[in-house]
């Protein structure tokens, strides 16, 4: 049907501008006589196909505008959802709760945004005034009502006295405190009228927004990770920061914050919810020190853990059960803070009533899509943070994917920046509530591995796991070895777990600090079976491993008192990975060339040869080493371990 792929088009060009629609807020519709076509709640317009829209029948929704329903606020919406439900013909799909305003709309399209520029206006003390000054006497202004069957009916109502007055349809409505409903017969008039909408608020508005990105202070790994463990008694938190000059702004000066105190719209409430904390010390042990005072008296007097935190110089912070719902909160909040910058230009802001907000806060359909917006999933490490250095491919991006795929954020650290860069786009493919970043890391560089934990602990708050994984082998006998050879495998497989362990172990005291009792960080060496038994003809990897272990067994003395456990799987032969199969310079063809196994002639004698010492008769896969890193987790007793899984080829006595 030519029309619903019009609508298709005309919510996909709004819903994928941040200007116009934020967490894929907004609705859109398409009527003709008998039936509408509505987003569903919890559906997105940057995304919608065909099945995003809920269909209704009208003469049902009709019967709706003269019906009495309970003065019972809680009785009468549940009343009102009932009769939706009763009306909507593709079952499965809960229709927008603003259905029956698209439908009295007597237009075939309508577009409802909360556009930013818009409720700059709408969000100010001199909403009414300034529109019909910028769009005329006829512009229709709707003054906050509950959303629901009330603010319909006031729709309804307000629509047949424009009938009445001008004698024509309104095509455009101004909600305060809400958004903008745009009506017309085709999408091109819709565009057309939004565009004129636009211009006349951009001639208007007296001082553009701040804009520019600004770098996240060196300090931000010394505040957030202590952060993020203060809210994680009751379930592991994920943070994420955002600072720019906007942002900038407002944590620059006390006196502004109080603008941005108060949710503007319900979207703020279904996101962020409508209290916030603003920490304006400077120093981390200060921000700390106020931090904890203030998050139990948060928690005491609202009821709940903040979303949102300001921190002065540090920017926005974003406190989610997972990384999607980081990203919401961000965008919301930055939605609106722009909105208490805009309204400047119309008198000031003008926030949401506590009656109004707790309405929103409490109801169902505003908990449904709060509910649908967070998501819900679980697995063995949920919400955790690991990172995987040497994951753009190979064993790494095993390990780094099976966790992935248990609920995990991912910091893939690598030194291939195209391959890291494709491997985290397919993680975030995967992903559901989680996610993935690349950060390009050259492990033998301490600044390199700085940059990683500050770039990790800014997108996720903190690190609950780091896998040391990325390694090199130059396989020769003495005869072959070079020294420069021997130092560049020792720079990586030895010393580099080294700087690694230094830089990383700061960020996991600071957790552990702050963190309750029973949270253990955990630092985890990928080593080998080389490094617990020599390797013929390839002593410099099996010299870097056996260093590994005793680092791995210091390192596990010194870092015992602060909770932190640090521990080395010896992983046994994986045949199918880049390490041993690239036809170039892989394991077996260095082996083979380096005559490493008596008699082989082929790449598959080699192959063969070390199968043969398998008592399992198998390689080791990612997925079997991933075991073994669960298991170091979860348990409290082992720290300074040698965890061999090669299958029986090496066995500890």
């Amino acid at each position: 049907m030519k029309e619903i792929q019009q609508l298709i088009e005309i919510s996909q060009f709004y819903g994928r501008d941040s200007r116009f629609v934020i967490a894929g807020g907004g609705n859109t519709s398409y009527k003709n006589g008998e039936t509408i076509w509505v987003k569903a709640s919890g559906s997105s317009l940057a995304t919608i196909a065909e099945d995003g829209f809920a269909v209704l029948d009208r003469s049902k929704l009709n019967l709706m505008s003269d019906k009495q329903y309970s003065n019972n606020a809680t009785e009468r919406e549940e009343e009102v959802k009932n009769d939706l439900a009763a009306a909507t013909l593709s079952k499965g799909r809960r229709p927008s709760v603003e259905t029956s305003m698209h439908n009295v709309i007597d237009y075939a399209f309508v577009v409802h945004l909360h556009p930013t520029a818009v409720n700059g206006l709408m969000c100010s003390q001199d909403a009414e005034v300034n529109l019909k000054k910028l769009f005329g006497g006829q512009a229709l202004y709707i003054e906050y009502t509950d959303p629901g069957y009330v603010l319909f009916k006031k729709v309804e109502d307000a629509i047949k006295q424009y009938r009445n007055n001008f004698n024509q349809e309104p095509q455009v409505i101004w909600l305060q405190n809400h958004g903008i409903f745009v009506a017309a017969n085709t999408i091109e008039e819709i565009k057309e009228l939004y565009d004129q909408i636009f211009h006349t608020l951009a001639k208007t508005i007296g001082s553009p927004i701040p804009e520019g990105e600004r770098a996240a202070c060196s300090h931000t790994e010394e505040i957030l990770p202590g952060l993020r463990m203060m809210l994680s008694n009751e379930g592991i938190k994920t943070l994420k920061l955002r600072k720019n000059e906007l942002i900038k702004f407002f944590y620059d000066r006390e006196e502004e914050q109080v603008g941005i105190a108060r949710p503007f719209t319900p979207d703020a409430i279904v996101y962020c919810k409508s209290n916030y904390i603003f920490l304006n010390e400077v120093e981390p042990e200060s921000v700390l020190s106020a931090a904890q005072k203030a998050i139990p008296e948060f928690q005491n007097k609202f009821g709940y853990l903040p979303k949102v935190i300001l921190i002065k110089g540090i920017g926005i912070v974003a406190v989610g059960d997972n990384a999607k719902q980081c990203d919401i909160i961000l965008d919301v909040f930055e939605d609106a803070i722009k909105i208490a910058y805009l309204a400047k230009s119309f008198g000031g802001a003008h926030p949401m009533t506590q009656e109004q907000i707790d309405f929103i806060d409490h109801w169902e359909v505003e908990n449904y899509r709060r509910s649908v917006a967070t998501g819900s999933s679980s697995g063995r490490v949920e919400n955790k943070t690991f990172v995987v250095t040497g994951a753009a491919q190979g064993f790494g991006e095993g390990i780094a994917r099976c966790l992935l795929q248990e609920g995990a954020n991912i910091v893939v650290a690598d030194m291939n920046g195209a391959v890291g860069i494709a491997t985290v786009e397919r993680f975030n493919i995967m992903a559901k509530n989680n996610r993935a970043l690349f950060v390009k890391t050259d492990v033998s560089n301490i600044p390199s591995i700085e940059n990683l934990v500050h770039q990790t602990v800014c997108h996720f708050g903190a690190i609950d796991c780091f896998i040391s994984n990325a390694g090199v082998l130059r396989a020769g006998g003495l005869e072959e070895m070079t020294p420069e050879n021997f130092e560049f495998v020792t720079k990586i497989n030895y010393n580099a777990y080294f700087y690694c362990t230094k830089v990383v172990s700061r960020v996991l005291k600071l957790q552990t600090k702050y963190a309750s009792a029973a949270y253990y960080a955990d630092i985890i060496q990928i080593n080998s079976k080389s490094g617990l038994r020599g390797s013929k003809a390839n002593f410099a990897y099996a010299g870097g491993k056996f260093g590994g272990v005793g680092l791995t067994q210091s390192f596990a003395l010194e870092l015992a008192p602060f909770r932190i456990k640090v521990n080395a799987i010896c992983p046994g032969n994986f045949y199918e990975g880049p390490l041993w199969s690239d036809p170039e310079n892989g394991l077996f063809v260095q082996y083979l060339k380096a005559g490493k196994v008596p008699g082989a002639k082929t790449v598959e004698d080699v192959k063969e040869f070390y199968l043969a010492q398998v008592p399992m008769k198998k390689g080791c896969s990612p997925e079997d080493v991933t075991k073994g890193v669960y298991y170091l987790m979860e348990q409290c007793g082992e720290t300074g371990q040698a965890l061999p899984i090669t299958g029986g080829q090496v066995m500890l006595s």
